[in-house]
C-alpha cells in the first residue's frame, strides 16, 4: 500500500501531512504539532494578528500547549490556562465536562481546578486548539469557561477540518479537507 500524503503551506511552513485512515470510510491528514518549534512560533505570530483582545487563553491537554504558550508570550500574558483530561490529585472541587474527540475516537473528560476557574470568573477567554475538526473539543471547553463564568471572546486554531471550516464562529489559518474512501473490492 502506498504511503498518500497532503501537503500544505502553514503560516509559511510547507508541511508533508501523512493521510490516515481513522473510519471505514474517512481518511484525515495527521496534523501533529508537538515538537515542531519553527510551526508553533510562525502560526502563533499569525493567529495573535487575528485574535480579539482577551484577558486569557485556554486549551485542552496536550497538543494545543505550545500553542497557548507562545501565543501567551508574544501577547505579554503571565497566565493561561490548560483544560485537563483527567482529575489530578491536587486538583479541588474541579469543573468536569464530556468530549467525544475525533482523533482518539472515544469520550475523555475534560476539568479546570477550582482555583483556576475562579481566576476566569467575569474574564474574557479565548479558546484555542491546533485543529478544529467535529467542534466537540470546543463545546467542551466552552462548557468548562461557561461553568467557570468566564466571557467567551473567542475561538482559534492553526487548522480547520472538513465541515469546520465553513464555520462563521472560529478563527484559523488554514483549512484542509476530510478524505471520503470508498470501499476496495
Amino acid at each position: 500500500m502506498e504511503n498518500k500524503y497532503y501537503e500544505m503551506n502553514i503560516a509559511g511552513c510547507i508541511r508533508r501531512l501523512p493521510r490516515i485512515r481513522i473510519t471505514d470510510s474517512m481518511e484525515i491528514a495527521s496534523f501533529v504539532l508537538l515538537g515542531d518549534a519553527e510551526l508553533v512560533v510562525k502560526a502563533s505570530a499569525e493567529l495573535v494578528k487575528r485574535v480579539p483582545e482577551v484577558d486569557y487563553l485556554i486549551t485542552a491537554e496536550a497538543k494545543g500547549i505550545p500553542l497557548v504558550q507562545e501565543m501567551a508570550r508574544i501577547l505579554d500574558m503571565k497566565r493561561y490556562f490548560v483544560a485537563r483530561k483527567s482529575v489530578k490529585p491536587y486538583m479541588i472541587d474541579p469543573f468536569v465536562t464530556e468530549v467525544y474527540s475525533i482523533t482518539t475516537q472515544k469520550k475523555q473528560i475534560l476539568c479546570l481546578d477550582r482555583e483556576e476557574s475562579n481566576m476566569i470568573r467575569g474574564k474574557r477567554i479565548l479558546i484555542v486548539d491546533d485543529v478544529i475538526s467535529t467542534g466537540e473539543s470546543l463545546k467542551a471547553m466552552e462548557s468548562l469557561v461557561e461553568k467557570a463564568g468566564g466571557i467567551i471572546a473567542g475561538k482559534a486554531a492553526i487548522l480547520a477540518e472538513g465541515d469546520a471550516a465553513k464555520r462563521k464562529d472560529i478563527i484559523y489559518l488554514e483549512s484542509f479537507p476530510v478524505f471520503p474512501v470508498t470501499a476496495s473490492r
